[in-house]
């Protein structure tokens, strides 16, 4: 009986976080929408809709203390519980920027962009697979996808310099074009930290797996 409680527990818990990784990723989708077509409203939307990520994060994290409390559990059971409340952290932050990405496109959306934004919108879409598929390998217990979205890093972060030297190389050429520059900039550095909490939930779905963490010890 006890058993049975903590199953459903845990999988009330893999629920939760499935529903705030896809909230989080619809945020990551509506703000690179927002910036592509210069929406502020669809903006606006992604900036009001961080107050339900954030309610999420405080279910979520009174669920898995409740389960600590209640069910004590031990071995891979604790490690799973504690994976979650380390992610949860990650989500929130992953959801802040895209927040920070649509106040951004809210700014700019009555200017005419100076370069277009492909390989900004191609960091979008990689940060929004790489945080669905860490969710993913956290639910499904799955190391190989964990340690894909790690590798895949390596491509947002090389998206990143090329939007900067894009961004400098502007900026040369103008120095008027500074101001819209710099904001360009940030975005693809927002996204650039998306990739990196994207990164950190593969590495604590990992931990759920295998105990083993780079900055922690082995439960």
């Amino acid at each position: 009986m006890i058993r049975s409680r903590f199953e459903e527990q845990l999988t009330e818990l893999n629920d939760n976080l499935i529903e705030m990784g896809k909230l989080i990723e619809n945020a990551i989708a509506k703000a690179k929408k927002a910036l592509e077509e210069r929406d502020a409203i669809l903006a606006q939307e992604v900036i009001d809709g961080d107050d339900r990520i954030d309610d999420m994060e405080k279910r979520i994290e009174s669920l898995c203390l409740k389960i600590l409390l209640r069910q004590q559990p031990v071995a891979r059971d604790l490690r799973a519980v504690s994976a979650a409340l380390k992610m949860i952290t990650d989500m929130e932050r992953i959801a802040d920027h895209a927040a920070d990405i649509a106040e951004l496109c809210e700014y700019m959306a009555d200017k005419k962009y100076l370069k277009d934004l492909n390989r900004i919108s191609q960091m979008a879409e990689a940060t929004k697979k790489m945080v669905a598929d860490s969710v993913d390998a956290f639910v499904k217990g799955d190391s190989e996808t964990a340690n894909s979205v790690i590798a895949y890093d390596d491509t947002v972060d090389n998206l990143y310099i090329a939007v900067k030297m894009d961004m400098i190389e502007l900026v040369h050429k103008d120095i008027n074009n500074g101001e819209q520059c710099f904001d360009l900039l940030q975005i693809a550095k927002y996204y650039e930290r998306i990739g990196d909490h994207a990164v950190n939930i593969a590495e604590w779905a990992i931990f759920s797996i295998s105990g083993k963490h780079k900055e922690a010890q082995v439960i």
